[in-house]
C-alpha cells in the first residue's frame, strides 16, 4: 500500500482529512519531538486507528507531508505519485 493510500483509508475510517488530525494533534502539543507511542495511542484512543495508519499521520505530524522519493515513479505495490503528500481529503482531488 502506498503511503498515501494508508493517509486516505485513516480519512475513510475517521470521517477527518490527514490535515485535520495533523491540526488535532498539534492542538494537543504533539510534535517534531514527540515519541511515536504516544501519537499512536492517541489515535487508537480516540479513533480507533491502527499501527499502519497511525505511523503514516505520525509521519506527518512529526515532519509534514514530504517523503522520500524512493518509490516516487516505481511499479511497486508502496509506489507513490509523489513526493509530497495529499493531506487535503479524498474530495479535493
Amino acid at each position: 500500500m502506498s503511503f498515501q493510500a494508508y493517509l486516505d483509508n485513516a480519512e475513510k475510517k475517521t470521517g477527518r482529512t490527514p490535515q485535520e488530525l495533523v491540526d488535532l494533534a498539534h492542538a494537543r502539543g504533539f510534535g517534531a519531538d514527540t515519541k511515536a507511542g504516544d501519537i499512536l495511542a492517541w489515535l487508537k484512543d480516540d479513533f480507533d486507528l491502527g499501527r499502519g495508519y497511525g505511523m503514516a499521520l505520525v509521519h506527518v505530524i512529526k515532519n509534514g507531508p514530504g517523503i522520500s522519493d524512493k518509490h516516487v515513479g516505481s511499479s511497486g505495490v508502496h509506489r507513490d505519485e509523489s513526493a509530497v503528500l495529499r493531506l487535503d481529503g479524498i474530495a479535493a482531488r
